[in-house]
């Protein structure tokens, strides 16, 4: 059910209003649990069809949205990642396509064995439950959100950013209308429908039992808030802080052409990277051309003092800025000595999350690959591939830097758990 933001926002029961989207979602939880894998894509089907169809609604949603955040001073970075244009509505109904094409995970045996006492145990893929998504100015995430989380056999409660909250609403009434014509709960998929801070409390304190985990998708101080309250079990994902180092056996022009993307290609993306280090011993060759590379695509450097003599536009590097996801066209570089030092300033300085090193040395590559202690390490490519559509998953609910159940890209397996199946013929534990 969708409640008109200005009747929950006037009405001053919002703890009420959060109650009920609790309850009628763990009540849809428990009906997508046991449709079937055809009912989901239809649905999923249905919602592309909608999203398609509503494109203007959308975007012109999205124009006020985009409109009150330059009014409210947003820096280009945070627009591009609020923004949505036709390729965008088109890529997020195609998105939606792409989920429905892939196996249902529910009910899958992952793994068979029979005891010697005959005795045969099957675990298989469950559904969690209610998930809550808490994330920022990224419209697209509501309906990567809702289609993982249905595909995977969860209901959702989705609170958007309050800069993305009409686009969100004019997404969320696509979705609602393809879950209707498949025939499931509206309620599967909920929006918060209110920009009142409050709500994040609430969902934060599990409202009253019905949120099985929460995933955050946002800047450091939200997730810092999620980890701080929560009080159900969390996906953290905490910023990235991306690192590409270029190893002394790089190539040039591979290393130019990775750095620029990695950095340039969307600068408000998570797998942007952040920090550059170059090997001392390709700093001869390799520090100079990609500084002057950088700086001339607008980039801004902040360096340490042997990147500052490579060129004058370099400026200083505070002790803060290697450890800073700037979502901006700025990026901390540095010389280091060897991939040791590269592995040791990353765990110091790193976030867990992408970090990519350039080499055509192999050894140095499997080591940085095996030693560093990210959610995605890479050989020779873009730290941008830190997504789960770039992964295969169709899309993803966030990047979970934690350790514990899901890490890296949260698409529709890592939305699962998982149960044990027990058969037996009439055995009794002695």
């Amino acid at each position: 059910m969708t409640v008109p933001l200005k009747t929950v926002e006037a009405s001053g029961d919002l703890a009420q209003v959060m109650r009920d989207i609790g309850r009628r979602a763990k009540s849809a939880a428990r009906a997508l649990a046991l449709a079937s894998a055809t009912q989901k894509d239809q649905a999923l089907a249905g919602m592309a069809e909608a999203v398609r169809a509503a494109k203007a609604d959308i975007l012109a949603a999205n124009a006020e949205d985009i409109a009150e955040a330059k009014a409210a001073g947003a820096t280009p970075a945070f627009l591009d990642r609020l923004a949505l244009d036709d390729k965008g509505v088109a890529a997020m109904a195609d998105g939606l396509d792409v989920i429905r094409a892939l196996a249902d995970p529910i009910g899958k045996v992952t793994e068979s064995w029979t005891r010697p006492n005959g005795m045969t145990i099957d675990r298989v893929r469950v559904p969690l439950g209610v998930v809550a998504v808490i994330y920022e100015s990224r419209p697209n995430v509501t309906a990567d959100a809702g289609a993982l989380a249905l595909k995977a056999g969860n209901a959702v409660i989705l609170r958007g950013g309050s800069e993305s909250h009409r686009s969100a609403r004019a997404i969320h009434a696509a979705l609602a209308k393809g879950l209707r014509q498949a025939g499931l709960p509206e309620e599967a998929i909920s929006l918060v429908p209110t920009r009142d801070r409050a709500a994040v409390g609430m969902l934060l304190a599990g409202l009253g039992g019905t949120i099985d985990v929460i995933v955050p998708r946002g800047g450091k101080s939200l997730v810092a808030r999620v980890q701080s309250e929560a009080r159900v079990p969390v996906f953290a994902h905490l910023e990235g802080v991306c690192h590409v180092y270029i190893d002394k056996a790089a190539k040039l022009d591979m290393a130019k052409t990775i750095v620029l993307n990695a950095k340039m290609r969307r600068t408000g993306v998570c797998g942007a990277a952040e920090t550059l280090l170059v090997d001392r011993a390709a700093a001869p060759t390799a520090l100079k051309p990609l500084i002057a590379m950088l700086l001339d695509a607008g980039c801004e450097i902040r360096g340490d003092a042997d990147v500052q003599k490579s060129d004058s536009r370099v400026k200083p590097a505070s002790e803060e800025d290697w450890s800073t996801e700037y979502l901006d066209a700025i990026i901390t570089a540095g010389v280091v000595d060897g991939v040791d030092a590269a592995i040791d300033h990353i765990e110091r300085y790193g976030s867990h999350h992408t970090d990519a090193i350039i080499t055509e040395d192999k050894a140095a590559a499997e080591k940085f690959l095996n030693e560093v202690d990210s959610a995605i390490v890479l050989h020779n490519a873009s730290t941008q591939f830190a997504d789960g559509g770039e992964f295969g998953f169709g899309a993803e609910i966030g990047i979970a830097t934690g350790k514990l159940h899901a890490r890296g890209p949260v698409g529709v397996e890592q939305l699962t758990s998982f149960k044990y199946r027990i058969r037996g013929t009439g055995q009794i534990r002695p």
